[in-house]
């Protein structure tokens, strides 16, 4: 089968392996789509994501398909359901590192309630996290909301953590698939005003497009004038590009006892200036999603696709079949893709 292989930081290859084998708990699924991470996935394949430093591994954790064949002991998947969040996490012999394995031909879901009934559900066992979110998806949710369900379902899985309710107050600092998810979920969620911080004038129309109140750039919001009008009125500041700087520009605009999001993998020692604060607000930081929360999400999202109110479109601004990989990941270098999405 295909499989999308990183043999060194810098190169991206499409390889020839071996599909995988299942086992009683498992089930086989022949990948339709994938879409590109623009974060996770460009820092693997430039060497950069942190703790990852074994190459050739194999790329991807994005994807959508049909299940095509079940272990003995799987229910809560049957030939013909579309799955999504397959992953490859052992190439056994063929000296191949997982980066998960998702942009792959075949790849592999686990069931995890049964893994769970059966006490197999831990580490000691092999049992990663990701595979509580390996799920079926209703039967409407077509392949695009499928896999675009992938970023939606950790976004929205994260409004617990950031302790998000309708009616909140919110501004999004960034612009980016997260961002945008926020706002649009956010929205649909219920949320009252939310406001979106972005450098380029473009995004921010973009985000306006997808229900944003109001768009501002990072030097508008830090002007004296703007943090006086704000007058500390947001419940929650989300930073949606995982940087102290970030952060610290929004410190000033939270009220009392509000809310400070982080989404995303921040430096081990980042900085906070809490003279800029209110004395009291909380600090949550959201580096990687509660997979019970991510995995509960699906429920929401598949409603809202049902309904109409959610569609792959307004974040799919790129496509490619998956021999033009390499064209994929320029154009996201090149900072043209919201989200790309390619086929097999």
């Amino acid at each position: 089968m295909k499989t999308v292989i990183v043999p060194a930081p810098g190169k991206i290859e499409i390889r020839q392996v071996e599909t995988p084998a299942i086992n009683t708990y498992q089930a086989l699924v022949k990948t339709e789509m994938v879409a590109l991470c623009n974060a996770t996935d460009s820092k693997l394949i430039a060497g950069k994501f942190p703790g990852v430093d074994t190459y050739p591994l194999a790329l991807g954790h994005e994807n959508a398909g049909i299940v095509v064949a079940v272990g003995e002991k799987v229910r809560n998947f049957k030939v013909g359901d579309r799955a999504i969040g397959g992953l490859i996490s052992d190439f056994g012999a063929q000296g191949i590192d997982s980066g998960w394995g998702g942009f792959s031909e075949y790849v592999v879901v686990n069931d995890f309630e049964v893994l769970k009934e059966e006490g197999l559900a831990t580490p000691e066992q092999g049992c990663w996290d990701s595979f509580e979110i390996q799920n079926s998806v209703p039967e409407h949710v077509q392949p695009e909301e499928a896999v675009i369900s992938c970023t939606w379902r950790e976004v929205l899985g994260a409004f617990k953590d950031f302790n998000l309710a309708p009616g909140k107050k919110v501004m999004v600092v960034g612009s980016g698939p997260v961002g945008l998810s926020f706002v649009k979920l956010g929205k649909l969620f219920g949320l009252g005003q939310v406001d979106i911080v972005d450098m380029l004038p473009s995004k921010l129309e973009v985000a306006r497009k997808m229900g944003a109140d109001n768009g501002y750039t990072p030097a508008e919001i830090s002007t004296p004038e703007f943090i006086a009008s704000a007058g500390r009125s947001y419940d929650a500041v989300i930073d949606a590009v995982g940087l102290d700087v970030v952060v610290n520009s929004v410190l000033p605009l939270v009220k009392m006892g509000g809310d400070v999001c982080v989404y995303g993998v921040m430096t081990k020692n980042p900085t906070f200036d809490l003279s800029k604060a209110p004395y009291n607000f909380d600090l949550h930081m959201h580096q990687w999603p509660t997979r019970s929360e991510e995995k509960a999400a699906m429920t929401t999202l598949a409603q809202w696709i049902k309904e109409g109110k959610l569609s792959a479109n307004d974040f799919i601004t790129h496509r490619f079949k998956i021999e033009e990989i390499e064209e994929a990941f320029a154009a996201v270098k090149r900072g043209e893709v919201l989200k790309c999405v390619l086929t097999f």
